[in-house]
């Protein structure tokens, strides 16, 4: 499986700019509808205070409602953290727990102090996750639908299969961006071009903001500007589906 290279240097543009900026560049590239490839409501940041996360999705299933018929939950964070290594560049694990409700946690100290050991961003889970004050000391990034105190029965079932989470099917190796604001995938190819068009995207954007900011804003002077607005982010589309349909 070929992947896009996130290199250091790619990975530090990207956190640089928040989740919504990303989809609104994404947007512009035309690749998918515009009501897809991001999580709904459901997938909420626990600690919404921390920059954006970015990584390659590490995705696996969950139950814990009843007991396994064989080995736990540790026994398969071996197999996940071999798995990271199929990635050129930071893991986000990803979990759908197949549990309708959620019986109990996904992760908790343990769990997500060993993935940062090893080099993962964050993590996603459908379902939920605890102790939250021990793993919001080691600024560890999870995003989930809920808390629940308890962790059940819990064991990881499949891992490197395709996931569903808030609404989006998350494959292996896809590119994630989250913050506060939520999920979303990159199209891989695009990630380089996305991070390098957000500053020009927010420009257009400031002649709005600009323009609020006098000292005496007319409903004229401020048609002008959201066509000015406009007129930059359609150029700025029009330059990025060029360059994606070069490559």
């Amino acid at each position: 499986m070929q992947f896009e290279i996130l290199t250091p240097e790619l990975i530090s543009l990207l956190r640089k700019y928040d989740t919504p900026t990303i989809c609104n560049v994404v947007e512009l590239l035309d690749l998918r509808p515009r009501s897809s490839g991001y999580m709904d409501k459901r997938i909420q940041a626990c600690f919404p205070c921390l920059p954006p996360m970015v990584g390659y999705a590490s995705t696996a299933t969950f139950r814990s409602a009843a007991p396994p018929r064989g080995g736990n939950v540790y026994a398969g964070l071996s197999g996940q953290l071999e798995d990271f290594k199929k990635f050129p560049g930071p893991a986000v694990v990803v979990f759908q727990d197949l549990d309708e409700p959620s019986a109990s946690a996904t992760f908790g100290e343990v769990m997500c102090t060993t993935y940062k050991t090893f080099g993962a961003a964050g993590l996603i889970t459908s379902g939920t996750g605890r102790d939250l004050d021990q793993v919001a000391a080691i600024d560890f990034p999870v995003f989930t639908s809920g808390t629940a105190c308890a962790h059940g029965y819990c064991q990881i079932l499949d891992i490197g299969v395709g996931v569903h989470v808030g609404g989006v099917t998350i494959f292996p190796g896809d590119i994630i961006h989250a913050d506060r604001n939520g999920v979303t995938t990159i199209p891989h190819g695009t990630a380089s071009l996305i991070a390098n068009a957000c500053a020009e995207y927010m420009a257009a954007e400031a002649v709005i903001m600009d323009y609020l900011k006098t000292s005496k804003p007319t409903v004229a002077g401020f048609t002008a500007a959201r066509e000015e607005c406009k007129k930059r982010i359609d150029a700025l589309g029009a330059k990025l589906t060029a360059m994606v349909s070069k490559k």
